[in-house]
């Protein structure tokens, strides 16, 4: 369980998890679950996972930490996915606002996992809007939100108190 000092808005415990594409933010973010469930920490949110032909991502499949079911999020053939688009990606609509239900009903949990906040959420108000009043709320000990560099700052803004871990490929 929470203290009331883990909730009372010390966002210390909020790890912005950060680096270019494919320098292994989301890798990480696994080992970090694997060892919080090795502890019996309870593990919620969404992971954003790759899926690969050789060396080209083709596809992203949003995945609920909490029952370990997945959807497809993203597809670069936009099979399947009706909803916004962002540069070649097509996003499902209904991917998205599944997984965004996912992130309103994270806490209270030990480990928060928001992969990942970007272009969507900062610039459109789209995706996993959810993760901010998660993350800002502190329902949980430990929060993991990825972010690409380039919204690092806006991020830290939201979230001063927060460590930064820069992830290098």
């Amino acid at each position: 369980m929470t203290s009331s000092s883990e909730k009372s808005g010390n966002h210390s415990k909020i790890w912005l998890v950060t680096g270019d594409q494919g320098a292994g933010k989301t890798t990480l973010c696994q080992a970090w679950i694997k060892l919080a469930r090795g502890a019996g920490w309870t593990a919620a949110g969404v992971l954003s996972l790759g899926e690969f032909e050789g060396e080209l991502k083709t596809a992203i499949q949003v995945e609920d930490l909490r029952t370990g079911e997945r959807r497809l999020l993203a597809s670069r053939e936009a099979v399947d996915c009706q909803g916004p688009k962002l540069g070649s990606w097509q996003f499902s609509e209904a991917a998205l606002a599944w997984g965004d239900e996912r992130l309103r009903e994270a806490s209270p949990c030990d480990l928060l996992v928001v992969d990942e906040l970007g272009p969507l959420e900062f610039e459109r108000g789209e995706g996993w809007r959810s993760g901010f009043a998660a993350i800002t709320d502190g329902v949980y000990r430990q929060a993991l939100v990825v972010v690409r560099p380039e919204y690092l700052h806006v991020a830290r803004q939201r979230w001063p108190e927060a460590r930064v871990l820069r992830v290098f490929k």
